[in-house]
């Protein structure tokens, strides 16, 4: 849910949690398992401290599987539900799921998903296109989100990236995270709905464990960017990792 939450009738007792930005409800907590009887309705309201809000279902939401997900690719118009965004009147199909919540510990849940003051980053690809100082200058900086940014990527507005290179680049594959840096020199964050190809230079790429704040970023924040180790990068991933397996206990 992105901005605002969603209005929900229940049809059928089942199992939820929510999870992400605040959410402007009292009746259901976050990040923990909560049963919503038969009739019952939630209005989750306007977010708090970030972009989305999550919720899962027991049983999941019954969808056709596309190359074996359930999400939704709304610039294509395939996948979730008939390819598209959720609208009023809109029904979903859960599995069986009633009473299949687990015990919870929400405490390093909510440590987890912290807003971070600075996104870690790694090396990107391509640094010998750039000034030998470039990405020193770039964590240095202060960037603005714009209002120019989607689930494709987020375009930052601050200090201009120079290349020192400007000879163009072959296509070749991106990955998610990645800070391209088109001849603008306003970086871009490629987000989930990236292109699988570009030709921009990467200058880095945010780490694994930082994604989720990527997500939560609205325009007109204020971000700021760290420079970590690859072995720095992963012991993130191994802690984030740990702190999901102590919240729910396994």
């Amino acid at each position: 849910m992105t901005l605002t939450g969603a209005a929900l009738r229940f049809r059928s007792t089942c199992t939820i949690a929510l999870a992400g930005a605040g959410i402007d409800t009292d009746s259901v907590p976050a990040f923990e398992p909560v049963e919503m009887r038969a009739g019952s309705e939630l209005e989750c309201g306007h977010l708090r401290g970030g972009a989305r809000s999550y919720l899962a279902v027991a049983g999941a939401i019954q969808v056709p599987r596309l190359l074996g997900s359930s999400a939704t690719l709304v610039a294509a118009g395939c996948g979730g539900f008939e390819g598209r965004p959720l609208r009023r009147g809109d029904m979903l199909e859960t599995g069986n799921g009633a009473g299949s919540g687990c015990a919870v510990d929400p405490a390093p849940l909510r440590a987890l998903v912290r807003r971070r003051a600075t996104i870690r980053v790694s090396r990107g690809p391509h640094l010998r296109r750039f000034g030998a100082d470039a990405l020193a200058h770039f964590c240095a900086a202060t960037y603005r989100v714009t209002t120019q940014s989607n689930r494709m990527g987020l375009r930052l507005e601050g200090e201009a990236v120079r290349l020192s290179q400007t000879d163009e680049l072959p296509t070749e594959g991106v990955s998610l995270g990645a800070i391209q840096i088109p001849p603008s020199g306003q970086p871009i964050v490629l987000f989930v709905d990236q292109q699988t190809t570009g030709g921009y230079p990467v200058l880095a790429n945010v780490i694994s464990a930082d994604l989720h704040c990527i997500g939560q970023l609205l325009p007109g924040d204020r971000v700021r960017f760290e420079l970590v180790s690859i072995p720095d990068a992963l012991e993130a991933l191994r802690e984030q990792e740990s702190a999901l397996t102590e919240a729910f206990g396994k």
